[in-house]
């Protein structure tokens, strides 16, 4: 018996579990469940529930909860050491003041730089730093944060990439990747909700370049349902895939549009299905 907590994946049973926690209810289906089909919107306690008490559940989300936020993703980075921007994290700003008392921000990296909370998409929790007064100001904004109990913050280097950044998604098996590309200069963010094009024909050398990094990536990790982000820097390795971020929530209009995501989402699940002992 198949078990969905998707909404848009109907299977033998299924089950909301949206705005909620995991009860009793579900963890007998769960526990009868040959297989467990999860939203990506799922909590951790629905991720831990289905794993602990069925063998098959996709996606795999252990890595998304054991790496959480963008100092989680940069975490994994430096274990599975892939290419990606030098990075310091801080915790809390406690971290911060500790961390660069006596190796300050601008002896470790030269202006400009990069900021970033822990938390947001879209590039809006992200700052281009061009001097110290632009890094007191984010500094300050930290603090602010934390008086909301949002804590936690990354500064990295800035990479030169003639604002693209590249676009590779996986859903299952399937790989597909597209170029986000900034064609105003006077905007540092590189999403569509600034202005950003989709290209989906440039440079495809570096596109399977990058497509083959996050392919060697997911095969370590078990993810296979996310949106990468890679830089290619224009100075320094110019042919080499440099990860940026991990999202598991992304948008679709690179892909086609969310009908044509779904249709790819049930291909891959049901593929995925097809994958598992005969019985199922």
């Amino acid at each position: 018996m198949i078990l969905s907590f998707h909404p848009c994946f109907e299977s033998d049973i299924n089950i909301l579990c949206a705005g909620r926690l995991p009860d009793d209810s579900d963890l007998n289906a769960i526990q009868t469940a040959d297989a467990v089909i999860l939203p990506q919107g799922c909590r951790k306690e629905l991720f831990d529930m289905a794993t602990r008490h069925c063998r098959h559940v996709f996606p795999d989300y252990h890595a998304r909860f054991q790496y959480p936020g963008k100092i989680g993703e940069i975490q994994l980075f430096e274990k599975l050491n892939v290419p990606h921007p030098r990075t310091i994290t801080f915790n809390d700003i406690n971290q911060y003041h500790q961390k660069t008392q006596s190796n300050p921000v601008n002896k470790i990296f030269s202006f400009p730089l990069v900021f970033k909370f822990n938390w947001g998409g879209e590039g809006e929790t992200v700052f281009l730093i061009r001097n110290p007064a632009d890094l007191e100001h984010q500094i300050k904004k930290a603090e602010l944060f934390e008086k909301n109990n949002q804590k936690g913050f990354l500064i990295q280097e800035y990479i030169p990439t003639d604002q693209k950044v590249i676009r590779v998604v996986v859903i299952g098996t399937c790989y597909q990747s597209y170029w986000r590309i900034q064609e105003d200069p006077d905007k540092f963010i590189t999403s569509l909700s600034t202005g950003a094009r989709i290209d989906h024909e440039k440079d495809p050398d570096l596109q399977q370049k990058a497509i083959s990094a996050v392919q060697a990536f997911c095969q370590k990790t078990s993810i296979h349902l996310a949106g990468f982000d890679l830089l290619f820097s224009t100075k320094e390795n110019p042919e080499v895939p440099l990860f940026l971020e991990i999202n598991y929530f992304f948008g679709r209009k690179g892909l086609g549009g969310s009908e044509r995501f779904y249709k790819l989402l049930d291909n891959q699940i049901k593929a995925w299905i097809g994958t598992l002992p005969k019985k199922y």
